[in-house]
């Protein structure tokens, strides 16, 4: 049946995405918002496969901060990408530059407002990196980061990147963690199961702490389901 479910979704999802992503140059035409639209759109589509092909319900815990909020989440699969997309308001994201060489679906991307990084992390890619971020913050919109970098098996907890500091001390915004344990459910490489994935919301988290004292608060809260 498991197997059955991941054939299944495969089919629907990715099958569907293809039209979905090709038409989003259509959805730009109309602006900014519009794409951002279009996006959540997708991502409500993703949630809605998620649950009723592969059998995988989600749980949120805690309190969704009120204003603007820098969100920095665990990271173990694909899902939680787009499913805090849409729990919490299409923030600008922070991800792998990688992703912008997907055509089409990279340039969507940044005009939705996805912050790409380098993962060499050169000065000049950190100085882009702060000055997109610092254009969402006066944008008005949240900024959600995926500090520890990468993708990691549950149980894994690799200590956060230095580009969050950076960006925690630019942004001057209250830190809200998110923990996970999807990739219980969702692995890196296998099929995906059936079961109840949780997300949880930790206390929000003062700007202007010294970068110990964030990033102990930071790691602990995000790995609290690990």
């Amino acid at each position: 049946m498991t197997f059955v479910r991941n054939i299944v979704f495969t089919l629907v999802f990715y099958g569907a995405s293809v039209p979905i992503v090709l038409v989003a140059p259509l959805s730009a035409l109309f602006g900014r918002h519009a794409l951002i639209a279009h996006a959540v759109g997708w991502a409500r589509f993703h949630r809605w496969c998620v649950h009723w092909l592969l059998g995988i319900r989600t749980r949120y815990e805690g309190a969704r901060p009120a204003g603007q909020t820098f969100y920095a989440a665990k990271h173990q699969s694909m899902f939680e990408t787009l499913d805090l997309i849409v729990e919490i308001g299409s923030p600008a994201v922070i991800m792998r530059r990688e992703f912008a060489r997907i055509p089409i679906w990279g340039w969507a991307t940044q005009r939705y407002g996805i912050i790409l990084v380098d993962r060499a992390a050169s000065a000049k890619a950190l100085r882009g990196l702060m000055r997109e971020a610092k254009a969402a913050r006066e944008s008005g919109r949240s900024v959600m980061i995926f500090p520890e970098g990468t993708r990691v098996k549950p149980g894994e907890a690799p200590p956060l990147k230095s580009g969050f500091v950076g960006l925690y001390k630019m942004l001057d915004l209250p830190v809200v963690p998110i923990a996970t344990d999807v990739g219980r459910l969702w692995p890196k490489g296998g099929l995906k199961r059936a079961g109840v994935a949780t997300f949880r919301f930790g206390d929000p988290i003062p700007p202007g702490l010294p970068r110990g004292e964030i990033e102990a608060r930071v790691h602990a809260a995000i790995n609290v389901l690990n």
